[in-house]
This record gives structure tokens, sequence and C-alpha cells, in this order.
């Protein structure tokens, strides 16, 4: 019973290793420029105007306020993503993956939040989602507006 037992925990942990591995993996993706600005000012992603960055967060935020503004930004992402320039109309296996990670980040983010623990880290990931689907959005107008060879 008990090698049973450490064998679940043992291969829980190997593929919550993978997955977070994995995805990173995606969101390390390059692409042949930055679509991000482009697609974030053209929908109004809220998260921008926050001060917000990879490169360097605010000193302080309104939890609320800034939780409500990741919120609403990733449902307008994913709806983006499945819906505009996308002739299938369902996400990607890489898409999929990313959802999954941004709401386990998401909710770990209001755990560390009341730990009071590295809520930056967190911010971080959610960010870099966001910019990866708002990218991936860009490079699918583009390709739709490049002219047929």
């Amino acid at each position: 019973m008990i090698a049973a037992v450490l064998i679940l925990v043992l291969s829980s942990a190997m593929c919550c290793f993978y997955f977070r591995v994995t995805c990173q993996e995606i969101l390390h993706r390059r692409f042949e420029r930055e679509y991000f600005y482009a697609i974030a000012s053209a929908n109004l992603l809220g998260f921008q105007s926050l001060g917000f960055s990879p490169e360097g967060l605010a000193a302080t935020f309104d939890y609320a306020e800034l939780r409500q503004t990741l919120h609403c930004d990733y449902r307008r992402l994913t709806f983006l993503l499945k819906n505009a320039t996308n002739i299938d109309l369902c996400y990607s296996t890489a898409e999929r993956f990313l959802m999954v990670y941004f709401r386990w980040h998401f909710f770990s983010w209001a755990m560390r939040h009341l730990l009071k623990i590295e809520e930056r880290r967190a911010i971080l990931r959610l960010i870099s989602v966001l910019q990866y689907f708002a990218n991936v959005i860009g490079r699918r107008v583009e390709l739709c507006r490049a002219p047929a060879a």
C-alpha cells in the first residue's frame, strides 16, 4: 500500500514538472517581431495601462483591480484566439496547455496574496502568458493580411 501511494505521488510530481517545463518551452517561442503592443492597444488590454511589464513591475498595485484586469484580459485574449482569424474555431494544444497554466498561476497568485509571499513572480507568469496569446493573435492577423503569392 505504501509503495502504491509513493508511486502515485512521484508520478504526479513528475507529471506536474513536465507540464510546467512544456509550458515554459512554449512561452519561450520567439516571434518575428513583437505583435503584443499592437494587439494590446487595439483591444484595450488593461494590464498594459497599469504599468506592468516583464521588464519592471510597478512598486505598488491594487490587488483586486489588477486581478480583475488580468482576468478580463485573459478572457478577451482567449476569445480572440478561438474566433479571430482561426478557421477551425478551436484552440491548439499549446494554447490549451497555456490556458491551464494561466489558471493554475491565477489560483497560485490568490494563495500567494493571502500568505504574502512572492506575488510578483506569479504576476509575471500571468503577464507572460497574456503576451504570448497576444503575439499569436498578432501573427495570425499578419498572416491574414499578407498578400497571397
